[in-house]
């Protein structure tokens, strides 16, 4: 069954399914999707959920035993499966179509298969694994919004948060976020916290968000991560301009580095983020290396500017590869 986004609450309200598989791009929609499964399986009686991460050393009949372990406090579970897109190999789609093909022979739901994995391309949703899901479970495909969509789902947001607000400053606010989803939902709670009289108009939205308009080092660090080296280069100006010492951003940098192996307690999207990022660099320390260097370089320590070797390995981390590396500069440097 394809059921989009939008209606999804309402198929769960109708009847829970064996297999519910999402995907997508757009990390807030496929993490809200996700909650409203885990919210209506918990309603029935799926007290329990266990998360697994389709890594390296990951063995799919890990899921069956799972599944098969019953627990003291709950008789039902969910099986919360985070798969990146690249991972659905020839073990996986063998093991998704006997799962498909063993639940469709159950009456009763013991065990519910939770699948959210990112955007898969044409062959894959053309996949046999893929059928067999469609037949027994339920499949949302979350599209990535164009910018002509994005005001849309905004005012729907904004109805939503219970605030009323004029075309033109939902133009802005959809400019403003410039498709950060996540951002926009932060914007709305913001919003409704501020208890501005409605309608709120352009020239009320402008003024009261002048402030929070500002960029900070986490803005960088997402645009970094989520592969947006324009970004990147617009946001580290702004934030020189405005006085941001080095230092300051520098230490975010190696912060968020190192809980890249331990990101509990962050936010589900901040994580998803992360763990992205992680697969594209792979190794953590050669990028803290780097780091390094820049902080000597902004003590005065070593020779060159701190900040055109940050911008550098940002761009850099950001996948535009041509850019070189600090230590690369610290050699024809000498």
């Amino acid at each position: 069954m394809q059921t989009k986004a939008e209606d999804l609450n309402r198929q769960l309200a109708k009847t829970l399914l064996p297999v519910y598989l999402v995907s997508g791009d757009e990390t807030l929609i496929v993490e809200e999707a996700c909650d409203a499964i885990i919210h209506a399986a918990a309603k029935q009686g799926f007290t329990e959920r266990s998360i697994h991460h389709v890594e390296a050393g990951f063995h799919w009949h890990n899921l069956h035993n799972d599944a098969a372990s019953v627990s003291l406090f709950a008789q039902k579970k969910i099986l919360d499966v985070r798969i990146p897109a690249k991972k659905f190999d020839r073990e996986g789609s063998a093991a998704l179509r006997d799962w498909a093909n063993e639940v469709a022979e159950r009456s009763e739901l013991d065990n519910l298969l939770l699948l959210r994995t990112g955007r898969l391309d044409a062959g894959q949703r053309k996949s046999a694994w893929y059928k067999a899901i469609d037949k027994v479970g339920s499949i949302t495909v979350v599209w990535p919004l164009s910018v002509a969509q994005l005001p849309g789902w905004l005012a729907h947001r904004v109805r939503n948060a219970g605030i009323e607000i004029q075309t033109e400053a939902l133009q802005y606010l959809a400019d403003r976020v410039e498709g950060n989803l996540l951002a926009a939902v932060q914007e709305i709670e913001k919003l409704a916290l501020m208890d501005l009289p409605q309608p709120i108009t352009y020239q009320t939205l402008v003024e009261s968000i002048e402030d929070a308009s500002r960029f900070n080092s986490f803005d960088l660090l997402d645009a970094m991560m989520v592969e947006d080296p324009h970004k990147v280069a617009r946001i580290l100006k702004s934030l020189r301009e405005e006085g941001v010492a080095l230092f300051a951003i520098l230490g975010a940098l190696t912060s968020q580095l190192r809980r890249m192996d331990n990101p509990r307690g962050l936010p589900p999207a901040r994580i998803q983020m992360m763990q992205r990022f992680g697969q594209r660099i792979k190794e953590v320390g050669p990028v803290l290396s780097e780091c390094a260097i820049i902080d000597q370089q902004g003590k005065g320590q070593l020779v060159g500017d701190a900040w055109i070797s940050l911008e550098n390995l940002l761009l850099r981390l950001a996948t535009l590869r041509s850019m070189p590396l600090p230590s690369q500069d610290k050699k024809l440097l000498g």
